[in-house]
């Protein structure tokens, strides 16, 4: 390790037991080998080291003062003879080099998991194959957080035995539907292992579809459509209701005409022209919740919903709809699968815009009338709102305010 001289007037001192490094004892103007104060009574005037004074290198713990590491030297104190695992725990635990106590924190969430677990689940009926292929993230929480606060990891489930439930899950139970692939996840966790007292499991699908030729549907072969890609969410907590969301993203909609932007707001940092006429361009997320977890046919709700987003987005289709606003086109998508979907109690749309500029074509001779357009991919517009049903939320208020009150039973576990 270079040296660089340290400051003459750094106050230092070293933990006693130490072998201090002989040149910097030197520089310092002490003498090799004698007695030093304890860490945890530092002599008169001198103060107690931060964690940050201190680092690791090639098994040793080397001290590096605050006033020196601020004027760009450096001045160490080498623990010789001790492992860094055995040198990090008797320094910085047993000599309190930490102020802030376990007692002084709150543990306000913990939870691990396993993310992204792909995979394709192939089933056959006789000639005719269908295929699954999704992406599963998995997430847990603890009745305690002793994995976090004390290094005990007696309670903990490997994020390896978490991917491994899954697709022993997917061998065994297929995959109906996304959301019954989630319940089934969720359920395994939560009747399986006394310890879990939170599962939560996102489950998206690639989206496949049965290739046809000529009208005919191939029994085994599959093209990718992307179209949106279909997800859904499924969490419980113990002793709670199991909850199911599903939804769709990445679906880019667009609609030439029947759209404007008029009256908005303007101050001395406005440019924007006002439109009767413009292209509707987006990239829309749809969330929906189904509230507590019933038989519900997942599939053909999907389905319902996807029509509704395209019929409330694009109107009929021999005229259009007009729509003043991407605010008001994710207000009509609301409304229109809250009117005709009783399942859905909570539905979230967000709607990214893409917004096309007309192609100045004068200098080239030409008039575009709207012909040729280009996209502005950055920055964009978005625009989001979340709508539910008034006598679920009130419902949904009541339990919100238990499970937080209890916090999974967290608070009571950090006093033990």
């Amino acid at each position: 390790m270079a040296h660089t001289e340290p400051d003459s007037g750094c106050e230092s001192w070293e933990p006693e037991g130490v072998e201090v490094c002989p040149w910097c004892r030197e520089k310092s103007g002490g003498v090799p080998g004698e007695a030093q104060p304890s860490l945890a009574e530092p002599a008169a005037g001198q103060r107690l080291r931060r964690a940050q004074d201190f680092a690791i290198y090639n098994g040793n713990i080397f001290n590096i003062t605050g006033n020196h590491r601020n004027k760009g030297r450096r001045h160490c104190s080498v623990f010789h003879g001790l492992s860094t695992t055995h040198a990090s725990t008797e320094f910085l635990y047993n000599c309190h080099i930490f102020s802030l106590q376990i007692k002084d924190i709150e543990v306000l969430n913990c939870e691990y998991g396993k993310n992204t677990i792909k995979f394709l689940r192939l089933h056959r009926e006789g000639k005719k194959h269908f295929v699954k292929e999704v992406e599963v993230c998995t997430h847990l929480r603890l009745t305690s957080a002793h994995e976090y606060l004390d290094g005990n990891n007696s309670l903990v489930i490997p994020t390896d035995t978490i991917k491994n439930t899954v697709l022993v899950l997917a061998k065994k139970n297929g995959i109906p539907t996304l959301e019954q692939f989630a319940i089934d996840i969720c359920k395994h966790f939560m009747t399986t292992f006394c310890q879990v007292a939170y599962v939560k499991t996102y489950v998206q699908e690639v989206p496949w579809q049965r290739l046809h030729e000529n009208g005919v549907p191939h029994i085994h072969s599959f093209i990718c459509v992307p179209d949106g890609i279909r997800f859904c969410e499924a969490e419980q907590c113990r002793n709670g209701p199991l909850v199911v969301f599903a939804g769709i993203k990445d679906l880019k909609l667009m609609k030439t005409t029947q759209s404007g932007f008029e009256g908005f707001y303007k101050d001395e940092y406005t440019t924007l022209p006002e439109r009767k006429d413009r292209i509707l361009c987006g990239e829309l997320f749809c969330k929906w919740s189904y509230g507590e977890c019933k038989d519900f046919d997942f599939d053909c709700i999907w389905n319902k919903i996807r029509e509704c987003i395209l019929e409330a987005f694009s109107g009929p289709p021999d005229c259009g709809e007009y729509s003043p606003s991407y605010q008001k086109t994710v207000n009509s998508i609301q409304m229109l699968v809250l009117s005709k979907v009783s399942q859905v109690q909570v539905i979230e749309v967000v709607l990214n815009n893409t917004f096309y500029n007309v192609v100045d074509m004068k200098n080239l001779g030409l008039t575009n009338d709207k012909e040729v357009l280009v996209p502005v991919e950055t920055p964009y517009g978005s625009c989001a709102c979340t709508l539910g049903r008034k006598k679920f939320l009130e419902a949904q208020g009541h339990v919100l305010k238990d499970e937080r009150q209890s916090q999974f039973g967290l608070a009571t576990a950090q006093g033990n």
